[in-house]
């Protein structure tokens, strides 16, 4: 058993870069992951492919840090999805 296995993660901007490898990451250690994304769909659906394709678990939300309604939203996602959240890594951009 990973030492994350059981958990769930958020990971705002994490369609590319340093969130896309902190996704994958906390995946690879076994947390449910949610790769947030603001713009680019198409990274985001990369990350959460390359995750299950592992063996992981990933769903891509979209969303605008910055704006209230879109962070409510991302977490809401999570907890519908997953019925927990335990990790928020604030990678966003903004």
């Amino acid at each position: 058993m990973s030492k994350l296995t059981g958990k769930v993660a958020v990971v705002t901007g994490g369609s590319k870069g340093i969130g896309a490898a902190i996704a994958k990451a906390l995946a690879a250690q076994g947390a449910s992951v949610v790769v947030n994304y603001a713009s680019s769909r198409a990274g985001a659906d990369e990350v959460v492919a390359a995750i299950t394709a592992a063996g992981g678990k990933a769903v891509a939300v979209a969303g605008d840090v910055s704006k209230a309604a879109d962070a409510k939203g991302i977490i809401d996602t999570t907890v519908e999805t997953y019925g927990r959240l335990d990790i928020v890594v604030n990678n966003s951009g903004v």
